[in-house]
């Protein structure tokens, strides 16, 4: 499972697991429920930047970046579908909500090792068993969801230098179909792995 995980010693990194997943949903949850309006997007471009400038990170904006950079694609996939169906003000800050939460949720990742974050979501989990909830399953739910996005988005960026590497010209409809084969098979493989372990 590929990982986000930077090593490392700031205020995060050694925060215990349990409270860091509580704080960080606090703040997506807070930027994802701003209305569709252009303030909106400036406030989510401003809390993902101050995240990741008090987060503890050695290279806090070339990693804010990094994860920016990352998920390009989507959002030129989530801003292009937007803007066919809505107004620029809406498709604008819609995309910045969804991407400020998506680099703020990274947060997670990069300060915390899969292992510690899987625990932490199965003992938090644990008290609601009694109404058949299988801890275990959602922890890994949870933590497959959440490597998953890293994934994608380097298999966007394999299909762009694949298209690149044959000549093709940047067009968002020659991109999109051969990046839901490769994403699909990619979900294919994952239920296949997860399916051979056990896990139903």
């Amino acid at each position: 499972m590929m990982t986000l995980y930077r090593p490392g010693t700031g205020w995060l990194h050694r925060m215990a697991t349990g409270p860091k997943i509580i704080l960080l949903l606090l703040v997506v949850l807070s930027v994802s429920l701003l209305p569709a309006a252009w303030w909106a997007a400036l406030v989510a471009a401003g809390v993902s930047t101050l995240a990741y400038a008090v987060a503890g990170l050695a290279d806090g904006m070339r990693e804010l970046v990094r994860q920016i950079v990352a998920v390009r694609w989507i959002i030129v996939i989530m801003l292009a579908g937007q803007l066919l169906f809505l107004g620029p003000e809406q498709a604008i800050s819609n995309t910045s909500r969804v991407v400020a939460a998506v680099v703020i949720a990274a947060l997670l990742v990069i300060t915390t090792q899969v292992s510690a974050l899987l625990d932490a979501v199965e003992r938090g989990l644990r008290p609601l068993e009694w109404c058949r909830v299988d801890s275990q399953r959602a922890a890994l739910l949870l933590t497959v969801t959440l490597s998953t996005i890293p994934v994608l988005a380097r298999l966007a960026g394999e299909v762009r230098d694949a298209q690149r590497a044959r000549g093709a010209r940047a067009s968002l409809r020659f991109f999109v179909v051969p990046f839901l084969v490769v994403a699909l098979k990619h979900a294919d493989d994952l239920g296949d792995a997860l399916a051979a372990r056990g896990v139903r």
